[in-house]
């Protein structure tokens, strides 16, 4: 069995970065819960990433509890039936 090694809180820094450089807050991302079993969770950021307890990569999602481990997560494009979606939330 292959040994896991953690990454060095340098190596999560530099996974945030590159992801804030990217993607602005309210960028809509596709989650996976478990990685490979498809999208179970589709929202904005609601956070810049961040380095959570020198151990995690995450960022925070409108509408999920908690934040999420950012590797499970893709900046995609929103659809139409997000934005509806969205629209629908706004109060009047």
């Amino acid at each position: 069995m292959p040994h896991y090694e953690a990454p060095t809180l340098a190596q999560l820094q530099a996974q945030c970065d590159a992801w804030n450089a990217k993607h602005a807050e309210g960028t809509m991302v596709s989650y996976e819960e478990v990685v490979g079993d498809g999208e179970t969770f589709r929202g904005r950021t609601q956070s810049e990433a961040q380095v959570l307890s020198g151990h995690s990569a995450v960022v925070w999602l409108k509408g999920k509890s908690g934040c999420v481990c950012l590797e499970h997560c893709t900046a995609v494009k929103p659809t139409a039936e997000d934005l509806a979606r969205e629209a629908a939330a706004v109060p009047a």
